[in-house]
């Protein structure tokens, strides 16, 4: 069975000769990766442009790759399709194969092709795509590893996640709790040691409470009370509390909820006690989600175990969620999809279906987005579920905000925060306030937005969540900008990238939004060197997290700074996204945006 390596140094483990020449080996590493099937002409252009006759040079290529691999049917026809089967596995294309997924190297190392620079631009994406997948999926390892008891294991998976994005802090978190939870202790708070050392270096950060924790955490001391009965009282004193805000007592309750449930061997309330423990580690408490997706993948094996199908749909979507905000787009659809195939309920389906159009909405996918979020408000309407109905409409707006329907966008906002108020949502609050000030800010009306940014802001500090402060921060500086205050504008814009990058479980797409908008208000003010910075920040972030829109905003950045690929690279990535506004900018690569 041949084995297609495109990690590390290209190769093709099956008898015969290994295809010829780096333009063989970046043509079949496209032609895998490729969201959708190219047309011989665009691979002509694409790779041989500089030959005699381009199509010709691909016919010949094409061949040359067939010899190698073995399967005369592969890379034929116009468009050009890859049909594997499991008789011909690549290893970037089966990553939940342990074997596969701890191989060494960046996707086609050592392939560069300086004559082909659409290639050259596309390579540099998919290496830091394919590099947070492995991450992706080393984690989503180590994490089921540890929930299972199996600590041991999860350490090699945990280190190598570590090792591919040291500047994560949930990477080390995850390392540190594998260790501990083995029983070296010694071991984890060296771990810490060397990440608080390594953050102060290199980032000029702190790392948070909860790396320290991880070490230090012990099992809570046996419940004074014991039986089904004093479990269920202390999962709902749980549930109210951490509704009520008193999170510190809720966390206790609930877990307190799950050590009785296994006293009186109940795995259906086990499984429920640990559902909402998890589900309070991620939303209650801040940086808290490395923690909260171990719970919740307990929760999934004794939820499997018990034969409770709404507790694996709710963690499954949970678990969804924590990927997907994080960037980590495949492993969040992958639960979200497991989630989906076992609910049953409007309320299930309409939970699910909110967290894949967040998911579509992040990485530009209108299409979908739009398709999810619409049916996730229709049956959230359907079982009276408002703060459903309010969240996913407050994606709807963000969607027709970043398209530029300011109409749609009014009107989806509007219907949130009419939800928000039935509701006395103080806690989502923030999130359409400042979506909706933001439509004020473009509709000329800068005294109603400010209010609107202002409020925002001030409740988002006040709960004390970084991706509300870091999106009404942003606000307050494109108000700022708009009445030409800069100096004021790029105060609130540090002051919001600070924010919103604080806490090792951020939502990603805030933290690159607010990243887009630093980068225009520095080149506004003609700070060419921290527009660089920040655009290498964008690009790298928006890249690894699949943020194909601030992808291409990042490479018209780039282009303004004299960078000669930028300008093409952005051309290209924006062919996939369906957003009108987004190519009336690409179109006009050099003015003013």
């Amino acid at each position: 069975m041949p084995l297609i390596r495109l990690l590390g140094p290209p190769t093709v483990e099956a008898p015969g000769r290994q295809p010829r020449g780096r333009k063989a080996w970046g043509l079949l590493g496209y032609l895998l990766l490729a969201e959708r099937p190219p047309s011989r002409r665009r691979l002509a252009e694409m790779f041989f442009a500089d030959a005699e006759d381009p199509l010709g040079a691909l016919r010949w290529t094409l061949a040359e790759l067939r010899r190698a691999i073995g399967v005369p049917e592969l890379l034929t026809g116009d468009p050009v399709v890859t049909t594997l089967d499991d008789a011909t596995p690549v290893d970037v294309l089966r990553l939940e194969e342990d074997s596969l997924l701890t191989s060494r190297g960046e996707l086609l190392e050592g392939v560069e092709l300086g004559s082909c620079p659409e290639f050259e631009s596309w390579l540099l994406v998919e290496r830091r795509r394919v590099a947070a997948a492995i991450e992706a999926r080393l984690r989503q390892r180590a994490i089921s590893l540890l929930a299972a008891g199996r600590a041991a294991d999860a350490i090699p998976f945990a280190a190598q996640a570590v090792a591919a994005n040291p500047h994560e802090q949930g990477n080390h978190e995850l390392l540190v709790r594998s260790l501990a939870a083995s029983g070296d202790r010694a071991a984890a708070l060296r771990q810490i040691a060397l990440c608080t050392d390594l953050f102060r270096r290199e980032l000029g950060v702190e790392v948070t409470s909860s790396l320290q924790e991880a070490a230090t955490a012990t099992p809570d001391p046996a419940p004074p009370l014991s039986g089904r009965a004093a479990a269920v009282s202390q999962l709902q004193a749980g549930r109210a509390a951490i509704v009520a805000g008193a999170v510190d007592a809720g966390l206790q309750c609930l877990r307190q909820a799950a050590a009785l449930a296994v006293q009186c061997h109940d795995k259906t309330l086990e499984a429920r006690a640990l559902a909402a423990l998890g589900g309070a580690l991620v939303h209650a408490i801040r940086g808290h989600d490395e923690e909260g997706a171990i719970v919740l993948h307990e929760a999934l094996l004794v939820a499997e175990e018990a034969g409770e199908r709404a507790t694996s749909v709710l963690a499954l979507r949970e678990l969804g969620f924590i990927e997907v905000q994080a960037g980590r787009r495949k492993t969040g659809e992958d639960s979200l999809t497991k989630a989906q195939a076992l609910a049953e309920t409007d309320a299930e389906h309409a939970a699910i279906l909110g967290v894949r159009g967040m998911n579509a909405s992040d990485r530009s996918d209108y299409a979908a987005a739009f398709e999810h979020l619409g049916a996730s408000v229709e049956l959230a309407a359907r079982c009276g579920d408002r703060r459903q109905q309010a969240w996913s409409l407050s994606l709807v707006g963000r969607a027709h905000l970043l398209r530029s329907e300011y109409d749609e966008a009014a009107s989806a906002l509007n219907e949130t925060l009419d939800l928000v108020q039935q509701e006395r949502w103080i806690a989502f609050q923030p999130w359409p306030q400042a979506l909706a000030a933001e439509l004020d800010l473009y509709a000329g009306k800068l005294d109603t937005a400010f209010d609107g940014f202002e409020q925002a802001w001030a409740l988002g500090c006040q709960l004390g969540d970084p991706c509300w402060e870091g999106m009404a921060g942003r606000g307050l500086a494109l108000l700022n900008a708009k009445r030409g205050d800069h100096p004021a504008a790029a105060q609130w814009l540090d002051l919001a990238l600070t924010r919103a990058s604080t806490e090792p479980d951020r939502y990603q797409w805030v933290h690159a939004h607010v990243l887009d908008a630093a980068i225009t208000e520095a080149l506004a003010r003609s700070d060419h060197e921290r527009a660089r910075i920040l655009a290498a920040q964008l690009s790298a972030l928006a890249a690894r997290c699949d943020l194909r829109e601030l992808l291409v905003r990042a490479q018209l950045h780039l282009s303004r700074l004299g960078d000669p690929r930028a300008a093409t690279s952005a051309r290209t990535l924006s062919t996939t996204i369906d957003n009108p506004a987004l190519h009336s900018v690409v179109g006009g690569v050099g003015q003013q945006f």
